[in-house]
């Protein structure tokens, strides 16, 4: 039996070892005992920000599953509790769960838009897209409290510089000033996920995101700026949205999205463990069924880490979510695709910049 109750509005259902620091979890299980026997509640369910400063902010992506050059986080961790995310295990690197860790120890990097400019005057910086996030959501609840993605994009645009952002929020139309200002230039472009149309599947699977609803008006609003939009309807999860595929590209084309991209699901290092526990919990019946459909497209494991194939999958699972996916993009998005952004102003811009200093 789990030590942990199902815990309503969070994602992952348990905090499994870090496994950079056996110790610590080992002396947190006997405090989960404890708790048990006394019939205390064990789990918290407030969320928590900490202040970090690191060095460098802007990241290059080196996988060739990513079609980014290059990425930047203003936060570590993401309060929306996806249960599948594959950026759980980076918690670990900080010292944290992967699990509810994740979801309830925000970390903050306040010094963001500095490190990004600093960044941007560089002599050895040459104009690419760096997208935000990439691992967390630039646009999670923190961002309505701290304004460090706000911060950025003033950062892009002060130096002409192209940008891409992802998110699930509706957060991002707070910022509309900004994009409208970098869309005059060319210089951005949104990647909205979209994962369900149903609302009973969004509440268990991402449970503090925006409705679906509103994701939909977000991309709507946001393309009727004349800026592209990518739906990301990832990842498809055999057994729980493999179903919606169709209905999905409908839904993103008709709200005017101009592409959307999908990966299969894999359920890598520590979430593995996190999905299990939580399908088991959330989804009794079906649960040993979504998890073996899941194994199959990754060559009988959960977990894949073969370049190329990970994102992918194999076998007829997987071959049945690409043939589909493939007949809705003639279908809805025929003659559509999302545009290079503008390279050419930032090289001007960051000359005048540095004329300041």
């Amino acid at each position: 039996m789990s030590l942990i109750p199902y815990i309503k509005g969070r994602g992952a259902q348990a905090n499994p070892p870090n496994k950079f620091l056996k110790e610590q979890h080992e002396i947190r299980d006997d405090f989960l005992e404890y708790c048990e026997k006394e019939n205390e509640a064990s789990i918290e369910p407030r969320t928590v920000y900490r202040a970090i400063h690191p060095r460098t902010i802007v990241n290059k992506i080196n996988s060739p599953d990513v079609k980014m050059p290059f990425s930047m986080n203003p936060y570590q961790g993401c309060e929306h509790g996806c249960v599948y995310c594959y950026a759980r295990n980076t918690h670990e690197f900080w010292g944290y769960s992967a699990g509810l860790d994740f979801e309830k120890q925000i970390l903050v990097k306040h010094n963001a838009a500095e490190l990004l400019e600093k960044k941007l005057r560089s002599s050895s910086w040459k104009a690419e897209t760096i997208v935000l996030s990439g691992n967390t959501d630039c646009y999670q609840p923190a961002e309505k409290k701290f304004k460090i993605t706000r911060k950025c994009l003033e950062v892009f645009n002060r130096y002409k510089h192209p940008v891409g952002i992802i998110t699930k929020n509706a957060l991002i139309l707070r910022d509309r000033d900004l994009l409208q200002t970098l869309q005059k230039d060319n210089l951005v472009s949104v990647h909205v996920s979209v994962t369900t149309l149903s609302e009973k599947t969004r509440r268990i699977l991402e449970p503090r995101t925006a409705t679906i609803k509103r994701r939909l008006q977000t991309i709507k609003t946001i393309s009727d700026m004349g800026i592209p939009v990518n739906a990301m309807l990832a990842p498809i999860i055999p057994g729980i949205n493999s179903h919606e595929i169709m209905d999905l590209a409908k839904a993103v084309s008709e709200a005017g999205a101009s592409s959307f991209a999908f990966t299969v699901v894999r359920l890598n290092g520590a979430i593995g463990q996190i999905f299990s526990d939580w399908i088991r919990k959330i989804m009794p019946d079906k649960a040993e069924k979504v998890l073996n459909q899941i194994a199959e497209c990754h060559g009988g494991q959960l977990n894949d880490s073969r370049f190329g194939l990970r994102v992918r999958g194999e076998g007829n699972i997987a071959e049945q979510i690409h043939s589909m996916s493939a007949l809705a993009k003639r279908k809805y998005f025929k003659g559509r695709s999302m545009p290079e952004l503008n390279k050419d102003l930032y090289p001007i811009y960051k000359k005048g910049q540095l004329r300041l200093f």
